[in-house]
C-alpha cells in the first residue's frame, strides 16, 4: 500500500474542537479518499472514529488507515446490501450508545450510464445511481436521528456538477441535485433537534470516484487555470471545512451546500 500523506500542519493549529465527539465515516476507499482527508481532520481535532469498508477486497486498503487513525470501530458498509448499512449502526448503537457526526461520501453509476449521455442513461442506471448516491443518505439520516438526542451534523459530498452543466459530468448531476435537495429538506426536518445537515462540494480531486468521468485530467486541468485561488484543493481541504460544520464554530449553519474549491465555482 502506499504510504499516506503527512498531515498538514495547519490541522494540528486547531487544536481540540471534536474532542469527545464520536465519528462515522462512509466511503473510505483507500490514502486518496475525501473520506479519509475528512476522517484524518476529525481525528486530529479529537473525535473518535467508526470507520466503514467496501467489501473484503476493499478492506486492506482501508484497514491500515483505520489503525493509523486509532478508530474505535471498523466494519463492512455496502450500501446496495440489505441490511449492511443497518448493521453499522446496530454496533455503533451497542458500543458508543450515541453519536455526533456521521459523513456520507459515498457515489456510485454503472460505468455506461455514467459515460453515455443522461438522454440515453437506462432507467436501471439511473436507479441504482440515485440509491446508491442518494437515498443512502436520506437511510443514514433515519438511521442517525435516534443516536443524536443532544443534536448532531450531518454531512454529504456533493459537486458543482449538480447546479451547473459540467461537460462529461452526466447522469451525476441530475443525482447530485437531488442529494443537495435532500440535504435542504433534512435539514428543515431535524433542525428542531438540533441535528444539523450539509453538502460539502469540492473542486476536482483525483480520487478513484473521479476516475471514471470521461476526460476528467482536462477537467483538472481548465479547473487549475480557472480558479481564482490557481491551485486544485486536496482532501485536507475540504477535510478542514466538513470539519468545521461539525465544530461549535458552525453551530447555526445548516441545509447549505459549501464549496471548497479555490472559488472555482464563482467563475462564469
Amino acid at each position: 500500500m502506499t504510504a499516506t500523506a503527512p498531515v498538514n500542519p495547519d490541522i494540528a493549529l486547531l487544536g481540540s474542537a471534536l474532542k469527545g465527539k464520536r465519528a462515522l465515516v462512509l466511503g473510505i476507499a483507500n490514502e486518496h479518499s475525501i473520506a479519509y482527508g475528512c476522517a484524518r481532520v476529525f481525528r486530529h481535532l479529537g473525535a473518535d472514529l467508526a470507520i466503514t469498508y467496501l467489501n473484503d477486497k476493499a478492506k486492506p486498503f482501508v484497514e491500515p488507515l483505520a489503525q493509523e487513525l486509532g478508530a474505535s470501530i471498523l466494519a463492512p458498509c455496502d450500501v446496495s446490501r440489505e441490511g449492511e448499512l443497518e448493521a453499522v449502526f446496530d454496533r455503533i448503537a451497542k458500543e458508543w450508545g450515541s453519536l455526533d457526526i456521521a459523513l456520507h461520501s459515498i457515489a456510485f453509476a454503472p460505468k455506461a450510464d455514467l459515460q453515455g449521455r443522461l438522454v440515453d442513461s437506462s432507467a436501471e442506471g439511473f436507479k441504482v445511481a440515485m440509491d446508491i448516491s442518494c437515498h443512502s443518505f436520506i437511510r443514514m439520516a433515519h438511521l442517525a436521528e435516534p443516536l443524536m438526542p443532544q443534536g448532531g451534523t450531518l454531512l454529504a459530498m456533493s459537486y458543482h456538477g449538480a447546479d451547473k452543466v459540467v461537460p462529461n459530468y452526466n447522469l451525476m448531476g441530475p443525482v447530485k441535485a437531488a442529494l443537495e435537495s435532500a440535504v435542504r429538506y433534512l435539514a428543515y426536518e431535524l433542525g428542531h433537534k438540533d441535528i444539523r445537515v450539509h453538502a460539502v462540494s469540492p473542486g476536482p480531486l483525483k480520487t478513484r470516484a473521479a476516475s471514471g468521468i470521461k476526460d476528467f485530467d482536462l477537467l483538472l486541468a481548465e479547473a487549475t487555470q480557472r480558479a481564482p485561488i490557481g491551485e486544485l484543493v486536496d482532501i485536507d481541504d475540504v477535510g478542514l471545512t466538513t470539519a468545521f460544520l461539525a465544530t461549535p464554530f458552525a453551530r447555526r449553519l445548516t441545509g447549505m451546500t459549501v464549496y471548497v474549491d479555490g472559488g472555482l465555482s464563482i467563475m462564469g
